[in-house]
């Protein structure tokens, strides 16, 4: 089985969260990464905020994340090649 290696460029911000634990779920369909921070979550409110993203609280507790567009907004651009012009 060949090996698949995992760019771990997101474990310093993973690390800096206050949360001991978080569980993820990633629709590739929808394009949408959930991250709770609580299981069960039990979330009593949600808003979405201007950034795009919806956070989920059980009361004034931060339990869960939900990232819109998720592969579009974090994975950054290829950068294209530039031909050099000939001659």
């Amino acid at each position: 089985m060949a090996t698949r290696l995992i760019d771990t460029s997101f474990v310093p911000q993973l690390l800096k969260l206050p949360y001991r634990h978080v569980w993820s779920d990633y629709d590739d369909e929808a394009d949408v990464l959930y991250l709770s921070f609580r299981k069960p979550q039990g979330a009593t409110d949600s808003i979405m905020e201007s950034d795009g993203n919806i956070y989920h609280y059980r009361g004034d507790q931060l339990v869960g994340l939900t990232i819109m567009d998720a592969h579009r907004r974090m994975v950054k651009p290829s950068r294209q090649r530039r031909k050099k012009p000939r001659g």
